[in-house]
């Protein structure tokens, strides 16, 4: 907030998400907008923002904005890569191990006073070396999560547009369903990839195999997911986004076998903050007439 400060007078909102009636009446006027990935910045919040030079997203992703009308209308759209490429990686493996380790579970039997002890066959979980961990995308972050995977002695699989350099093995979306023992979501949330997890994927996979989400909540039709874990087509799923966030599908509260974690990927003291710093330069570049840091070029 002092960055911003510093660039001229700042209108803060604490609220939440802005109701996007509301945050057209507050960007009138405006030279910049910082928003969140919470925040609707459709056609009718951009018309509002006829002074708007930038929309910087903090975040990654930027489905929340209309990106093509905005910048049909002349203004610069940025987003906050490379900064939390770690973070969510690591995150991603805390979701790997606590889902195939059953922590979770855990956790709640422990709390609710139902534990009766050490026992040689109870709460038996999945170990990692020597299996395949599959990884739909191979952005940034995907990338992170794969070199991370030889300390757990797995070997990576991956199904992407690209073909990237590495000790990684390409594959079509269905052999590498077919093949994986954890699958971990890597994609960016677009008309192409919206319930890209549906019932006909989720038969494709093992039933021993392991869903991970910490990339867009709607790449995974939810009510699918929980029609696959009721008839035990895969053996649990770990979800970090939700379709309608902050609402959960409630079929998937009923499930043992099913991590559900509130958005928390990127959430580090020192991430968030690199995310926000990073808005703000962006937001003083363009504002100075220099090229965004992190423009989005879609």
């Amino acid at each position: 907030m002092a960055r911003l400060h510093d660039l001229g007078s700042v209108d803060l909102y604490t609220e939440g998400a802005m109701p996007p009636d509301v945050l057209g009446q507050r960007v009138a006027g405006k030279d910049a907008l910082v928003c969140l990935l919470t925040d609707d910045i459709n056609k009718s919040v951009i018309d509002a923002g006829t002074r708007l030079k930038v929309i910087a997203n903090v975040a990654v992703g930027y489905n929340n904005i209309d990106v093509a009308y905005a910048r049909s209308r002349g203004m610069v759209v940025t987003n906050t890569p490379d900064v939390l490429t770690e973070s969510v990686a690591d995150f991603t493996w805390a979701m790997i191990l606590a889902i195939t380790r059953r922590l979770a579970e855990g956790d709640r039997l422990v709390r609710r006073g139902e534990w009766k002890g050490w026992a040689l066959d109870f709460m038996l979980g999945t170990e990692l070396k020597g299996k395949q961990l599959g990884l739909v995308g191979l952005g940034r972050i995907a990338r992170a999560v794969a070199v991370r995977a030889p300390v757990f002695g797995m070997r990576v699989a991956y199904t992407d547009i690209a073909t990237v350099e590495g000790p990684f093995e390409k594959m079509s979306l269905d052999r590498l369903l077919n093949t994986s023992d954890v699958v971990s979501l890597h994609v960016n949330l677009t008309s192409a990839t919206r319930h890209l997890i549906d019932k006909k994927a989720l038969t494709r996979m093992k039933r021993s195999a392991y869903l991970v989400n910490t990339a867009r909540g709607p790449v995974v039709e939810e009510a699918a997911l929980a029609w696959a874990l009721q008839e035990r087509l895969i053996a649990g799923a770990a979800l970090d986004v939700y379709e309608n966030e902050p609402a959960v599908h409630p079929d998937l509260l009923r499930f043992e076998n099913v991590l559900l974690v509130p958005h928390l990927a990127s959430a580090t003291t020192e991430t968030r903050t690199a995310m926000a710093n990073l808005a703000a330069d962006n937001v003083a570049a363009v504002l100075a007439g220099r090229p965004p840091l992190t423009p989005v070029l879609e």
